[in-house]
């Protein structure tokens, strides 16, 4: 008697991607790819599972992502604590120490794939997501700043997306968010009424993310803070005005957000979100900055650094939402055969129309005419190759078109020799 087995499914906030949605995704990875070389960044592919102490000092262990949403595990009472990455930064870096990468020149890098983060399930927030992450390594001028901001707008027009703007602000260096923060500190302690559980947690130890509270009865007191731009020196002012200046050059609108801090731990001076509003709550399609003391936090020799990164779930309902999506078929000809003869045949010419670089798919299995155009229609073919003991008896082979041409015609069956298939195809495809 067989045992019975309860249906398994995906883990909650991990979804498939099924071949109906599954092209959507490689159409956007060929033009990230396009659009990333035509700024010369190269791909780097690091493992997703690291040791969770690099994120703890890369992230900031005092983050949400490192407090709250990792996937943590060991695989034996004495082994390394290993975590599923969060984010690819920390492990960009990570391999950019270890390999020595930045040792000759600067490298601009990039990395794509799925990040693993324990939130709550909502449209546009997953467990498993996915994210293209780019990093510039060796690069301190505002000028690689200026640069990727402005080949992100480039790739906004790619995509024809409209409704995303920039908000822009400078973080400072680290003696400068010192004297900020002890402010900051003082002001919080004068509304501890105010704060909220979170806010009171956080005071002591990230108090510049309690400003970016998105509790209403905090807006007030968090308006009131004291600015972090205000604490600012020259030298951190004039990177932040080299950024704007170039980014007007480039008919570049933007907003300053003295309340955009980011997430993570590791940055500062320049930061930058573009934000849409097309996608409710999850407003973010796009964050980063700079991060000049990361490589040296992680044990590298100083190296300063900007990146950034792009959640390709909110990219992909971006891009629904401004143009639609119309699915490609399937293949170019689909070949329908009847008999044993045919079907051998079937397999020779599909090879030779594969030679020109057309998709072509032969009919599987044995059915009528009537099922196998039914098939060919629905798989979204140009053509039909059609043989049957005549044509192979005769070496000839019909050609149906199964759409219409630009006049909004449809063309005539035609039968003609097999050896002047291709010369025909090419004239139609």
């Amino acid at each position: 008697m067989s045992k019975t087995f309860e249906k398994v499914s995906a883990i909650r906030g991990m979804n498939d991607i099924l071949p109906n949605e599954s092209w959507q995704w490689e159409r956007l990875e060929q033009i990230l790819k396009m659009w990333l070389a035509q700024y010369g960044y190269l791909n780097i592919r690091t493992p997703i599972l690291e040791q969770t102490r690099l994120f703890a000092r890369g992230i900031g262990e005092v983050t949400d992502i490192v407090e709250k949403e990792m996937y943590t595990f060991r695989m034996g009472e004495d082994s390394e604590q290993l975590t599923m990455r969060p984010e690819f930064t920390a492990g960009i870096v990570r391999a950019a120490i270890e390999h020595h990468i930045t040792y000759d020149r600067p490298q601009r890098l990039f990395s794509m794939g799925q990040v693993f983060r324990h939130e709550r399930p909502q449209k546009g927030r997953y467990r498993q997501f996915h994210q293209v992450s780019i990093e510039a390594l060796g690069f301190e001028g505002p000028d690689i700043d200026a640069e990727q901001i402005i080949m992100l707008s480039r790739l906004w027009k790619l995509l024809g997306l409209k409704d995303i703007h920039l908000e822009l602000n400078s973080l400072g260096q680290i003696d400068e968010r010192k004297a900020h923060r002890e402010a900051l500190i003082k002001h919080l302690e004068a509304h501890i009424d105010v704060l909220d559980e979170d806010g009171k947690r956080r005071m002591y130890t990230n108090p510049l993310r309690v400003l970016d509270t998105k509790n209403p009865a905090m807006q007030e007191m968090a308006n009131q803070a004291p600015k972090l731009f205000d604490f600012l020196g020259e030298q951190s002012k004039a990177h932040f005005q080299e950024i704007c200046t170039r980014l007007e050059e480039a008919g570049i609108s933007y907003t300053i957000n003295p309340r955009l801090v980011r997430g993570l731990d590791y940055y500062n001076l320049t930061v930058f979100e573009w934000v849409t509003g097309s996608l409710g709550a999850q407003a973010t399609v796009c964050g980063g900055g700079r991060y000049d003391g990361l490589c040296e936090l992680l044990g590298g020799k100083s190296t300063p650094a900007i990146g950034f990164a792009i959640g390709l779930e909110r990219l992909l309902a971006l891009m629904e939402q401004s143009q639609g999506f119309i699915a490609p078929s399937e293949t170019d000809i689909y070949i329908i055969h009847q008999g044993e003869l045919a079907s051998r045949k079937a397999l020779q010419i599909a090879e030779l129309c594969r030679d020109q670089g057309w998709r072509v798919l032969v009919h599987a299995g044995s059915a009528s005419f009537k099922a196998q155009f039914k098939r060919a229609d629905s798989s979204g073919a140009k053509f039909a190759l059609i043989l049957g003991e005549s044509e192979v008896n005769e070496a000839t082979i019909s050609i149906k078109p199964l759409r219409l041409d630009n006049d909004g015609m449809m063309a005539e069956q035609v039968t003609i020799a097999q050896a002047e298939l291709i010369e025909e195809l090419q004239k139609r495809i």
